[in-house]
């Protein structure tokens, strides 16, 4: 699997973050008070020193660089995890730059600026979802990447389909959570990414147990034909 650009770009993500926390250091110190929570109305309600506040993103962002390197060496099904290595890398990509977006949104709101962190954070979120349902049906059959129920993990068919259906409820719901934050309105945005993820989550667990049931080449769960 080619993931130089992935690299490339976790470098680049990483190091950006590092400098975007030494400017908010720069404004505001190592020990002042900034937000690193907030409520459902987009009101800071949580906060933690700067040194931490500003650090802890580009540390997860670290953490899942590591993630995301080791999981192909450690598939199961890596053949069909290097089928996928368009997907992947699009996925791990579009992670990170989301994380980059997070990381600018964060300091910026700690340094003062006045900043709708959970509308950016929504939308970053509902685009990230219109990528993973376009890139979704070209991930083959694998135990980390993808929707794995006992049924697409043991049926192809079940996989293949769910995958499909899956992927356009992820556009669709990126697509409403992109407006949503547009909007501005919290609660409603919050609504929105509550039914979608629960929607989407029923939707596939029902539909991929329906076609596992009809597919004659199906496995079962326990590992037999």
């Amino acid at each position: 699997m080619n993931l130089r650009p992935f690299y490339r770009l976790a470098v680049i993500v990483v190091v950006s973050q590092v400098v975007v926390s030494a400017w908010g250091f720069a404004q505001v110190g190592l020990t002042a008070q900034v937000p690193i929570h907030w409520n459902a109305a987009g009101k800071a309600n949580g906060y933690a020193p700067a040194w931490l506040g500003f650090l802890v993103v580009p540390a997860i962002t670290a953490g899942l660089v590591g993630l995301l390197v080791l999981i192909p060496r450690i598939e199961p099904r890596r053949a069909n995890l290097l089928k996928s290595s368009s997907a992947y890398t699009t996925i791990a990509m579009a992670t990170l730059v989301l994380m980059l977006g997070v990381q600018l949104a964060a300091v910026a709101a700690g340094a003062g600026y006045n900043v709708p962190i959970t509308a950016l954070v929504g939308g970053g979120v509902g685009l990230l979802f219109v990528i993973l349902g376009n890139v979704m049906t070209t991930v083959r059959s694998n135990f980390m990447v993808g929707v794995r129920t006992p049924w697409t993990l043991t049926s192809d068919l079940s996989w293949d389909k769910t995958h499909r259906l899956t992927g356009r409820l992820w556009v669709v719901g990126g697509v409403a959570i992109l407006l949503s934050s547009l909007l501005g309105r919290t609660v409603l945005l919050l609504a929105v990414i509550l039914v979608f993820s629960i929607g989407s989550v029923a939707v596939a667990l029902v539909y991929s147990y329906r076609v596992w049931k009809s597919d004659p080449n199906r496995r079962s769960v326990g590992g037999g034909s």
